[in-house]
């Protein structure tokens, strides 16, 4: 069995849309407004949960995980 891996408690993500939503599947639209972007250049910080890195893995052409948060 797989096991699930752990972050710290606590842990975050700073995550900034760097592609546009405009002519994008709706799914990948909701993607974005779910992880609370919607424009070029906007940064959100997330709990780092398997289901936000999920959510970032499905848009990671049109999001980046910043580093110097």
């Amino acid at each position: 069995m797989a096991q699930k891996k752990s972050s710290p408690k606590g842990a975050t993500l700073v995550v900034e849309q760097t592609g546009s939503a405009t002519r994008r599947p709706a799914d990948q639209r909701g993607t974005l407004i779910g992880l609370g972007l919607n424009k070029i250049g906007r940064r959100r910080t997330l709990e780092d949960t398997p289901s936000v890195r999920g959510m970032i893995r499905k848009v990671g052409h049109l999001v980046r995980v910043v580093e110097d948060a």
